[in-house]
């Protein structure tokens, strides 16, 4: 784990660059040479108490997201298959999934893709597992990932 902690607190390229705390739960990989690393690179880690999930709500919120909107739904035979999957996940979940704590809304919405006029196109992300509808005035419109766009049924 204490690798682990060097390679987020990376000072080029860390995920923890910049970072000011990281919340963690009482895991037994969260060792005290782990937090002396994290303090030494200027993040404060700051453990959750004992039995309180929701004190950290939003990323429990989000592992249950993914696990039953994707994760569940897929066997993967590596690592790279679990990472891409991921990362295409995330595409949907930040630009075309809406949320409800924020009145339906899209974190990152795409201008092109609100329209009340054109053909409603489905883009169809990990092979029809995750679909996303708009209108666009050519159905080849997208977004450039690799995302399967197709003429939906009206």
């Amino acid at each position: 784990m204490v690798q682990i902690g060097r390679h987020l607190t990376d000072g080029f390229d860390g995920f923890l660059k910049g970072k000011k705390y990281l919340i963690h739960d009482r895991d037994t990989l969260f060792t005290e040479k782990f937090r002396d690393l994290l303090r030494s690179a200027g993040t404060t880690p700051w453990r959750l108490p004992i039995h309180m999930p929701m004190m950290n709500g939003y990323a429990e919120c989000f592992v249950k997201t993914i696990k039953r909107e994707c994760l569940d739904h897929v066997i993967f035979f590596g690592e790279d298959a679990l990472r891409k999957t991921i990362a295409e996940y995330m595409v949907h979940y930040h630009m075309e999934r809406p949320h409800q704590g924020i009145d339906n809304r899209i974190i990152e919405r795409e201008a092109q893709t609100y329209r009340n006029q054109g053909r409603i196109v489905k883009r169809a992300r990990l092979g029809g597992l995750l679909n996303y509808y708009y209108r666009a005035d050519d159905p080849r419109v997208g977004d450039g990932t690799d995302g399967k766009e197709e003429k939906a049924a009206a």
